[in-house]
C-alpha cells in the first residue's frame, strides 16, 4: 500500500467517528485536521471537499457496521439461526463510535446532503437485499413457511432494530434495543416451518 493510500485511509479512518458523532453540519475540517494532525491542505490533496470526505467516512462506518451484524452468520446453514445470530449481533454488538452510522446519517441528511442521503439509501438498500436473500433461501430450502414474504420480513427486521436503537439513544436505561431482539426472536420462529 502507497504512502498516500495510507494517509488517505487514516484521515476516513479519524473522520467517520467524528462525522459520525457530529453530523456533516457539526463537523468542521479542523475538526478532522485536529484528530488527524495534518494540515488542512493536506486533507484536500486527498478529498476535493467535505462533502467526498463525508461519504468515505460514512463507507468506512458503514462496511464496519456491517461487517459486524454479519459475523458468524456463516457458521450455521439453518436460515432461522443465520438471522438471530444476525439479530444477536445488532443487539450485543458496541456500535460504530457514535452510534449506527446509517441511522445517524438517514437522520441528519433527511433534508439535508443530497450525496450523504444517496449512500445511506444505498446502504439500507443493501442491507435489506441481503436479509431478503437470506429468506428467500430459506424458502427455497423449506425452512420458511410458503406464505411468508421476504421483502415484509426484511423490512420489519430493519425498522424494528433501527428503530429501538433510536429509542435507545433517548433513554438507555429501557433497553428498546434488547427488547426489540427478544420479540424479533419469537417472531422469527413463527416464520420457520414447523417439522
Amino acid at each position: 500500500m502507497s504512502k498516500g493510500t495510507e494517509t488517505r485511509n487514516r484521515i476516513i479512518a479519524k473522520a467517520a467517528p467524528l462525522f459520525n458523532r457530529k453530523g456533516y453540519e457539526g463537523c468542521s475540517m479542523q475538526d478532522i485536521v485536529d484528530a488527524v494532525g495534518l494540515e488542512k491542505g493536506s486533507l484536500y490533496g486527498h478529498f476535493p471537499n467535505k462533502e467526498a470526505l463525508a461519504v468515505a467516512a460514512f463507507e468506512h462506518a458503514w462496511s464496519e457496521t456491517s461487517g459486524a451484524r454479519m459475523a458468524n452468520m456463516d457458521t450455521v446453514t439453518n436460515t432461522i439461526e443465520k438471522l438471530k445470530i444476525h439479530v444477536a449481533n445488532v443487539v450485543s454488538l458496541p456500535s460504530f463510535a457514535g452510534g449506527c452510522p446509517l441511522l445517524n446519517t438517514i437522520a441528519d441528511n433527511d433534508d439535508g446532503n443530497p450525496a450523504l442521503k444517496k449512500v445511506a439509501r444505498n446502504a439500507l438498500k443493501e442491507w435489506h437485499v441481503y436479509l431478503q436473500s437470506i429468506l428467500k433461501d430459506g424458502k427455497d430450502k423449506e425452512e420458511i413457511r410458503a406464505g411468508v414474504d421476504p421483502e415484509e420480513v426484511a423490512t420489519l427486521m430493519i425498522s424494528l432494530l433501527e428503530g429501538a436503537m433510536a429509542f435507545d439513544r433517548v433513554d438507555r436505561k429501557l433497553g428498546f434495543l434488547v427488547q426489540a431482539g427478544k420479540h424479533l426472536n419469537s417472531y422469527l420462529d413463527t416464520v420457520a416451518v414447523q417439522l
